[in-house]
């Protein structure tokens, strides 16, 4: 793993884990170490994750390890299933189980007779040579493939939100945003925000709507998935921005032959153009004189960093920054993958312009925190209805801090 000064990037089994958390009438067992969940369960509260998927251990020690006992699990179920009477059990190997080969779908095949009323659904990538966002698309991808049941479109269209879970920086807001926004444009109701306002039953019907609205890219395959086996068809993307919010409504119009309501896009449009007329003059005037204050420099997940950007030196014409993303799979010629090493250096050297990134970046450099954009974080998040990033009142929040970093600089 390395020495690392703050956090290394996460593990594929803390994907998963933060995937799986937000999911209601469900549970998830660790088959590892009691201090894992007792951190993980901190971390997840402070993101604003409360009353979903109910978080236990098994707590193994040295000799469970060194004779390869699974009987601890065995109890763990029994008493999750009569304590919470979940309606699916999320079983998930700790690094240690999975280094010494503990096979834990064998497991669960042998164990779910005793269980009929219960379904046990086992996850991998419980050690360090798979990322964090590998760990997102493969639980995404196993919650799609195994969960919904047949049933047909519904009478009126719908929509499922695929890739909001708790790794992203405000995703209950943003998903809040987006649902404001297509109920009012569309008229249509969600059926599953998958995973951070998900029930099981939530996430059964998903083969019934209309469309799938993907927001990241690690949702893309389960999209897919659902896609050949429903004949839904899907969209790929993160709406920022006046314009982008438009065009990713377009799109939808398009793709679910939806009709939308222009009275309904208009006042929208035409308040957040309000919002921001007092400081477009503003913009203007720095972006033509003083390019260098609104160098727009990002860190953060790839598509978060790409969306905001297009925001940012599409509609507002900033110049660019230094960008970078958190993934190293994620990486391209425009938003490379920065390690530890590389994203402290340009944190450091910033010296102009305005810098968004996660809040521990910006709290080790001394920089605005209300300019976070990913995660680590370093604040609690109680609740949901915190200003979001994207959509129209995105646009405006993004355009808010801007102004306001250029006034207090």
């Amino acid at each position: 793993m390395g020495l690392h000064r703050f956090k290394p990037l996460p593990s594929g089994r803390m994907g998963i884990l933060w995937t799986l958390a937000t999911i209601r009438d469900a549970a998830l067992v660790e088959f590892g170490c009691m201090g894992h969940m007792l951190y993980s369960g901190v971390t997840l509260k402070r993101a604003g994750v409360h009353d979903a998927c109910r978080l236990y251990s098994t707590h193994i020690d040295e000799t469970d390890i060194a004779l390869g006992s699974t009987e601890r699990l065995n109890h763990t179920l029994d008493n999750v299933i009569k304590r919470d009477q979940p309606r699916v059990i999320f079983l998930l190997p700790s690094s240690i189980p999975e280094v010494i080969g503990t096979d834990l779908p064998a497991l669960c095949e042998e164990l779910q007779p005793e269980y009929p009323d219960v379904r046990l659904l086992p996850f991998g990538y419980g050690g360090f040579n798979v990322t964090q966002h590998r760990g997102v698309q493969e639980a995404l991808l196993l919650l799609a493939q195994t969960l919904p049941v047949e049933v047909q479109p519904t009478l009126q269209p719908t929509f499922n939100i695929i890739g909001s879970c708790a790794d992203l920086f405000r995703f209950q807001a943003d998903a809040l945003e987006l649902v404001r926004i297509l109920e009012g444009t569309f008229g249509i109701k969600p059926l599953c925000v998958l995973t951070s306002a998900a029930s099981v039953a939530d996430i059964e019907q998903m083969g019934g709507a209309h469309i799938n609205l993907v927001i990241r890219r690690e949702g893309e395959p389960a999209a897919r998935h659902l896609q050949q086996r429903f004949g839904t068809p899907y969209l790929l993307g993160r709406p920022y921005g006046l314009d982008g919010t438009r065009r990713w409504l377009e799109e939808i119009a398009q793709l679910a032959g939806l009709t939308a309501d222009s009275a309904f896009l208009r006042a929208q449009q035409e308040l957040c153009r309000q919002q921001l007329a007092a400081i477009m003059p503003a913009f203007a005037h720095m972006v033509r004189a003083h390019p260098a204050e609104t160098a727009l420099s990002l860190g953060g997940h790839a598509d978060v960093v790409k969306g905001i950007l297009a925001f940012g030196c599409g509609e507002l014409a900033f110049a660019k920054g230094t960008c970078w993303c958190d993934c190293p799979e994620m990486a391209s010629g425009d938003i490379p993958y920065f390690a530890e090493a590389e994203w402290t250096r340009a944190v450091r050297e910033h010296k102009q312009g305005i810098l968004m990134a996660s809040g521990e970046a910006l709290a080790w450099a001394d920089r605005n925190p209300e300019l976070q954009i990913s995660n680590p974080d370093i604040k609690w998040r109680l609740h949901p209805f915190e200003p979001p990033l994207m959509g129209f009142r995105g646009a405006v929040q993004l355009a808010n801090l801007w102004i306001n970093e250029n006034i207090e600089d």
